[in-house]
């Protein structure tokens, strides 16, 4: 893959507000994103990162777009994903958001709250649908069968490549992985780091494998 590739990278957590206030989102860290970046910079890509809202910050050289919705990220990538070689979805969206927004806050003395949510959109999926010859990479973080539901968002995404690890990785500084390819292939990669899973995904994007 040419130096002067464009790689778009989508990281972070999104937020579905309830009310001002209050938000559905989940644990993520976006430091997984951010380690992307960072060595597709070294390898002298062009990145584009899309960035939900995180507490650490970007690598400079990025171009960097802060969305917190997942209807925000969706609409980031759709008009940046035209103009890409490949991309990357680290990121942990929200699957779900309440089906009314409150313009006020709550307040407890309320009484009990009956939360109805509904899905958000399927980033990677709509992605999919668009991919023609662009290489597409994502993450499966899982408690259960990882690499059965892994395979199958593979599949059911139209990518090329996953990895996959366990939900206790959330917040430490290394896992066990697996990436596992379209072509049937899984390549364990023991316990390492963020950054070391990074050069490793990025060498199976240039090579196709190995």
């Amino acid at each position: 893959m040419s130096e002067t590739a464009r790689c778009l990278i989508l990281a972070g957590p999104t937020r579905e507000y309830l009310d001002p206030v209050r938000y559905v989102s989940n644990a993520s860290s976006g430091l997984q994103g951010i380690a992307l970046a960072q060595e597709a910079l070294g390898r002298g890509y062009e990145v584009e990162l899309v960035l939900g809202p995180i507490e650490h910050e970007p690598p400079a050289g990025a171009r960097v777009f802060n969305v917190v919705s997942t209807a925000e990220m969706l609409e980031a990538a759709l008009e940046r994903h035209p103009g890409c070689d490949f991309l990357i979805s680290a990121a942990a969206v929200s699957v779900f958001r309440p089906a009314a927004f409150q313009p006020s806050k709550r307040k407890r003395g309320a009484g009990d709250l009956e939360l109805k949510l509904e899905p958000t959109e399927d980033i990677l999926a709509i992605l999919g649908r668009q991919k023609t010859a662009k290489i597409h990479a994502g993450f499966a973080l899982e408690t259960d069968a990882h690499l059965d539901n892994a395979r199958r968002k593979l599949e059911t995404k139209n990518l090329d490549w996953i990895v996959v690890n366990d939900a206790e990785a959330i917040g430490r500084e290394a896992s066990d992985y697996h990436i596992l390819s379209a072509d049937g292939s899984t390549h364990a990669l023991g316990l390492i780091s963020k950054r070391e899973l990074a050069s490793s995904l990025l060498d199976h994007i240039e090579t196709g494998g190995g």
